[in-house]
């Protein structure tokens, strides 16, 4: 990820309700439902933003009588707009705002690191104050990560920009890559604090909160991070026997989707250098009709045109490179981290589940004459039902604000790339008056 400027940053999508999400011990719910909650696609199902060229101006109405208006936009940013428009009205239900901003560069003897403003603005009960803001740097976001990975075990943790391998980037300091983390440290306390679940965390407001962060790094493991480490390492000899369907079409369609987005990956950072190489080619043809101008008195309108037409295809082309490389491609890699989060928990689920089938089964064995089902097998059973339930969950969630950004990302390529052409069809069209004009005068 590289890139210079302060391009849009795509905003969260909103999150849901804590008492909205049933507990798998409520017992509630069918298990056809159950399964209708996880079914898996390529894409969500996404709202129409447009209408078919077909339909013409043929009026057209629900069957309530409705009318409904089948104009089309003025232009892509049209459209944009209203997905902007569409995530502001989720902010009306949120009760925790974080924002990361203002990078400032700290030199010393020993190291030289970069701090972020993490500023919050909450109206939660759980919080002494209705704002803060505290500095963090990008070990103190990892140390979050962390800590939320342990605590929340049965959770999708969102990931963090790669710490040292941000392709195109040698600098380290650079203001394109410092800003280019920030806003990725932005997204992902915003995709904490959306989360139902993860917003609470106790780490989570120790990390909104506390000055000095460093005295909570010394403390020994919470009574949450100790529930996790029973999760991590409980792995031990036990081997699954088989997942149930509906975790086996998620962990495909994951294996899938991340197959797509490295292809994508791969080709859009080839299409970027190309895109550079051509930049520097324009950059070096421009100037020679320039120079031409000045030994051809006849010619010398047209060549300065067709020069200054050169000049502004470079700008454009330049534009849109930036756009891909600040905007575009750092999703792409935002999104291939986060099917490696997603598969992990999964791992994770399928050590519970081994686990819970081999106790399930030393049991049988034992023929113990007491009634029922051993305590350690109950508890094992409890653990899948609530890693089964919160991982279902959060897919759904991550599957709804996938769709939410990529609708939103490859609407800004193609309002960019409509851009990008439109103003070198201005500038090629500039120059025609001109060579029209010396026709006329032979």
């Amino acid at each position: 990820m590289a890139g210079a400027g302060t391009p849009k940053s795509l905003p969260s999508s909103g999150q849901h309700d804590l008492h909205d999400i049933q507990h798998p011990l409520a017992g509630s719910g069918s298990e056809e439902e159950m399964m209708m909650a996880v079914t898996l696609t390529p894409s969500p199902e996404l709202p129409n933003t447009g209408t078919s060229s077909s339909i013409g101006d043929k009026d057209l109405s629900l069957p309530n009588g409705t009318p409904v208006d089948t104009s089309s936009p003025a232009s892509s940013s049209s459209l944009l707009n209203r997905l902007q428009l569409d995530d502001d009205l989720d902010g009306e239900t949120r009760d925790l705002f974080v924002t990361v901003d203002d990078p400032k560069k700290h030199v010393s003897t020993m190291e030289t690191f970069i701090t972020y403003r993490v500023a919050t603005k909450t109206t939660r009960a759980e919080f002494d104050l209705p704002e803060y803001c505290v500095r963090r740097r990008y070990q103190d976001f990892d140390w979050l990560r962390i800590k939320l990975e342990d605590s929340q075990p049965t959770h999708l943790i969102p990931p963090l920009p790669e710490k040292f391998v941000v392709k195109g980037v040698v600098d380290r300091f650079s203001e394109e890559f410092v800003e280019t983390r920030r806003k990725a440290l932005d997204k992902f306390l915003k995709r904490i604090a959306d989360h139902p679940v993860l917003s609470f965390n106790e780490h989570f407001s120790v990390f909104l909160t506390a000055k000095d962060l460093n005295t909570y790094k010394k403390q020994g493991p919470t009574l949450l991070s100790k529930m996790g480490e029973s999760v991590k390492y409980v792995t031990g000899g036990y081997k699954l026997r088989s997942r149930p369907l509906e975790f086996a079409a998620m962990g495909d369609y994951l294996d899938t989707f991340a197959l797509k987005l490295g292809t994508i990956d791969r080709i859009a950072q080839r299409i970027v250098k190309e895109e550079v190489e051509y930049l520097a080619e324009l950059r070096e043809y421009g100037p020679v009709y320039s120079t031409w101008a000045g030994l051809e008195v006849e010619l010398t309108e047209p060549l300065e045109g067709v020069s200054a037409c050169i000049g502004n295809c470079s700008t454009a082309l330049e534009e849109l490179t930036e756009d891909m490389t600040e905007d575009f491609l750092p999703v792409l890699r935002e999104y291939i981290l986060y099917t490696e989060s997603m598969k992990n928990v999964l791992k994770k689920r399928d050590q519970v589940q081994a686990e819970y089938e081999a106790k399930l089964e030393a049991a049988a064995l034992k023929r113990e004459e007491r009634a029922g089902v051993p305590t350690d097998v109950e508890r094992c059973q409890d653990r899948v039902e609530c890693f089964n339930a919160d991982l279902k969950a959060d897919m759904e969630r991550w599957q709804n604000n996938k769709g939410q950004d990529f609708r939103q990302l490859l609407m800004g390529m193609a309002d960019k790339n409509i851009q990008y052409y439109e103003k070198c069809l201005m500038a090629w069209e500039s120059i025609i008056p001109l060579l029209q004009e010396k026709q006329e005068i032979k």
